[in-house]
């Protein structure tokens, strides 16, 4: 054992420098996780706007979806590799078309949380469904699970009066 790593030789405030090396380093993986998954959804949402694009060549509505994206699904596999399969690219067709603009994507959900996101057709439960998986800090698994089971509070189905704390138009039974 050499002097440097004797116990005497360590100082007091040592493990004060190993815990901040090692929360730095925690806070960098953070960090890079969400540089990445950033990126990926901002490529995911670019194709899946050249997808559209490309599909609707200037018309509002697009046809022959599903053979444009199995020959794409064929050719992109066989130049890039894996993460192109047909249904890969419908749901990044998907994510294009429920957000229009790229920045409404929230860099702290996961692509995972926007394919669960992307199959809610009601733009209203969709927004939700986002922002209680915000809110809660819901991983992929609860949110599935929340949209499975509807325990949604619909906020268009009860508009509360302020004064009176109860729905409008409830009925109010007195006593005579």
């Amino acid at each position: 054992m050499d002097a440097a790593t004797t116990p005497s030789a360590v100082q007091p405030d040592y493990p004060q420098l190993v815990e901040r090396i090692a929360e730095t380093h925690r806070q960098g993986r953070v960090r890079i996780y969400q540089a990445i998954n950033t990126t990926m959804l901002e490529t995911h949402w670019k194709i899946g706007q050249y997808v559209v694009e490309f599909e609707q060549r200037g018309q509002s509505k697009a046809g022959h979806g599903e053979q444009l994206l199995k020959r794409l699904s064929h050719d992109l596999t066989r130049l890039l590799g894996k993460g192109f399969s047909r249904n890969n690219l419908s749901q990044m067709r998907m994510l294009y078309v429920r957000y229009p603009i790229c920045q409404t994507l929230s860099d702290k959900l996961s692509w995972s949380h926007y394919v669960e996101l992307i199959k809610v057709d009601d733009p209203l439960e969709r927004s939700f469904y986002e922002k209680q998986t915000l809110r809660e800090g819901w991983n992929v698994r609860e949110l599935r699970r929340r949209r499975k089971c509807g325990r949604r509070q619909p906020a268009r189905r009860h508009h509360l009066d302020p004064r009176k704390e109860r729905p409008v138009g409830e009925i109010r039974h007195v006593r005579p």
